[in-house]
């Protein structure tokens, strides 16, 4: 073979492979893909149902999803914190600590809130309600600094890269190729898998409504101080921010932990930084009370270490400021009611959900 027929040869082979189309490396059309089936929602018995939401509908594959990203410290800088660093579900979905701890260890500001029963908050998430649903709740951890202290698009880039999250995203969501891996499914498939974590049915409180558990003396007593339900004992004051059966509120209160001269003088503004309302300055969310012997310390700020604790504070210790809520006061109860008050919060420990697989680790 001559020279110019080598170059000839060598010109069609080039010619060929130019005309023809390599495969698109991001193409999932070779993964089957079928309709995702809808997930069977179990409400605990005697807690109210939840409207579905028709924007992000729950589905056994977009549940797996998040459950997947959930658990998955790829979300974070270096890849050390994961959501449930900090919602653990063993601590009732919380970390134990005072104030939680980001990548390197950086500490945050506040104690990280129980996610069992979040569903139920429709009037903005965390402490302060600075996330107005569960898809932005899932968003803004992985970019604060004091947490993940990652980037969404860096995120995106790893799921796209991961080799088994472009299978979970298509399945979840029928993507066709993983461009569209994106922080909106990701944050969407994290709320489903939120919105399954209810639990309190199967609480001693519950099982006495149904006849199927006897109140002692001191459960029956603090129930009732609790509540307000009889005439004949002090009323504790608790129902008005931890209203029955969810035993929490969307609501945010002024509960007397600091005095302030002014109200500009909260070392941690709360709700009234988000909404630049000056009477919410200092005022937090309400937690569910279901679980929370599970999840000490207590408060935004973790500064109670027990629940003794917490009853001293509203029994002798609580602050005066101009925005303190009402039916907060120093409480006319006893120390011996003081303890049937804590005997009855006990009996809202539900710890079945630890028994559901669909909330642990996929890994």
């Amino acid at each position: 073979m001559n020279w110019r027929a080598g170059i000839n040869l060598s010109w069609c082979v080039l010619t060929i492979c130019a005309c023809g189309h390599d495969p698109d490396p991001g193409d999932l059309s070779q993964i089957p893909f079928v309709s995702p089936e809808p997930y069977s929602l179990v409400f605990p018995k005697g807690l109210p149902t939840i409207a579905e939401d028709n924007s992000n509908p729950l589905t056994k594959q977009g549940v797996l999803l998040g459950r997947h990203l959930f658990y998955d410290p790829l979300l974070s800088l270096d890849s050390t914190i994961s959501c449930s660093s900090c919602h653990n579900p063993n601590k009732a979905f919380t970390d134990g600590k005072a104030f939680s701890t980001g990548v390197g260890g950086t500490l945050g500001t506040r104690s990280s809130m129980s996610l069992l029963n979040v569903a139920y908050f429709n009037n903005g998430l965390f402490w302060d309600g600075r996330a107005a649903n569960l898809r932005d709740q899932a968003l803004q951890p992985v970019e604060n600094p004091v947490e993940m202290h990652e980037q969404w698009p860096n995120v995106e880039i790893k799921l796209r890269r991961s080799t088994f999250y472009p299978k979970l995203f298509r399945e979840a969501f029928g993507i066709g190729n993983k461009s569209e891996i994106t922080r909106d499914l990701a944050t969407k498939a994290i709320a489903q898998f939120e919105r399954i974590l209810l639990t309190g049915g199967n609480s001693r409180y519950q099982k006495m409504l149904r006849g199927e558990y006897a109140f002692s003396v001191d459960e029956t007593d603090g129930m009732e101080m609790y509540l307000n339900s009889n005439p004949a004992l002090p009323d504790a004051q608790c129902g008005h921010c931890h209203a029955a059966p969810t035993f929490a509120s969307n609501n945010y209160f002024n509960n007397g932990l600091d005095s302030v001269g002014s109200l500009n003088e909260f070392k941690d503004p709360g709700r009234g930084a988000i909404n630049l309302t000056p009477n919410d300055l200092g005022k937090f969310k309400a937690p569910t009370l279901i679980n929370i012997h599970l999840t000490a310390p207590y408060m935004h700020d973790g500064r109670f270490g027990s629940f003794d604790e917490v009853m001293t504070h509203y029994t002798t210790q609580v602050k005066k400021a101009s925005n303190l809520d009402p039916n907060v006061a120093n409480l006319k109860i006893s120390a011996r009611q003081a303890k049937q008050v804590i005997a009855f919060i006990k009996t809202l420990v539900d710890t079945s959900y630890l028994q559901n697989p669909d909330f642990f680790s996929p890994f």
